[in-house]
């Protein structure tokens, strides 16, 4: 299982070409994401829509939320839940860690307890390049 982060979920969303692609070389069906990356591109669509300059963009971004909202239910969200909370628990005492900042954390207990690849294949498979 292969978990996408925010921007590669973002990318996804907009029909990047080379993200689209490597979904479909890797099977729809094995690509999820997870309740923190959701709460990250709800978050910014929240924010865009209360900080809207005018009506149009008001509407924009009601439009981008719907859309984002619309998005998120067609995609498999995996939630924190016992498993992921123990490896929480464990990862949090590993002091090489403590670099990674804590929604990534997040991302990689529930990745862990839920037997997906780590966010270093997930980045190998999709690239962080994806000019």
């Amino acid at each position: 299982m292969y978990f996408l982060d925010t921007d590669t979920m973002t990318h996804a969303h907009l029909g990047h070409k080379k993200v689209v692609d490597r979904i479909e070389q890797v099977g729809a069906e094995n690509i999820a994401t997870t309740v923190i990356t959701a709460i990250e591109i709800l978050r910014g669509r929240h924010e865009f829509l209360i900080k809207a300059a005018d009506g149009a963009q008001l509407l924009r971004a009601q439009e981008l939320l719907d859309d984002s909202e619309e998005f998120l239910l067609e995609s498999p969200i995996i939630s924190v839940d016992p498993r992921a909370a123990s490896e929480f628990d464990k990862l949090r005492q590993m002091r090489k860690l403590k670099v990674i900042g804590r929604r990534d954390l997040l991302i990689g207990c529930i990745a862990l307890a839920h037997g997906g690849l780590s966010s270093r294949e997930t980045w190998l498979t999709f690239g962080k390049s994806l000019a």
